[in-house]
């Protein structure tokens, strides 16, 4: 399916768009495994299926609101979460826009929890690290099972909600003609 425009969406379609969302972004306020979370999943959902204008917007969005209710952190750590996530949108506009294939579904989550990891972990090594080379690595090598955490997540989510959004459309007829 090419990119997908608002114009060009069925109302059915959108709806249940606008309801996995809403769904997955609720699913971090219940109990989970840290780091197991469904936004970068939801970041690159939203890549994939909206306008670039509202893609990047679905990931923090459900952030923001979710941090409301769980509580902010520290700014600087806040702010590089925020580009990680973000990042997953522009990861699923490049990777699963126009084409989507097995391959691009690994590549794309891989690359979400990656970028994901390098970006959050910065601030980690800013404010609670040593300044240096070694305090550095000690920070991302600290880190590397929150990476396979992310990547568990983003896995898991990434599957439920392009399986669960592509078996909607599959059993929708008015679908087939939009």
């Amino acid at each position: 399916m090419p990119i997908s425009t608002l114009r060009h969406m069925t109302r059915s379609e959108l709806l249940t768009i606008a309801a996995l969302i809403v769904v997955v972004a609720a699913m971090r306020l219940l109990p989970h495994p840290m780091n197991v979370t469904p936004i970068g999943a939801l970041g690159l959902f939203a890549g994939a299926m909206l306008p670039s204008r509202l893609a990047w917007l679905l990931p923090v969005a459900a952030l923001f609101l979710s941090d409301m209710i769980v509580g902010f952190y520290a700014l600087p750590a806040l702010t590089l979460v925020y580009a990680g996530f973000w990042c997953s949108a522009v990861i699923g506009r490049v990777w699963l826009a126009r084409k989507r294939t097995p391959g691009r579904y690994v590549g794309a989550v891989l690359a979400s929890a990656t970028v994901f990891f390098v970006i959050s972990n910065l601030s980690a090594w800013l404010m609670y690290y040593p300044r240096t080379l070694e305090g550095f690595v000690q920070c991302y090598v600290s880190a590397i099972p929150f990476f396979g955490r992310s990547l568990l997540g983003d896995a898991m989510y990434t599957t439920l909600l392009f399986g669960i959004y592509g078996y909607i459309r599959r059993y929708q007829p008015q679908w087939q003609t939009a």
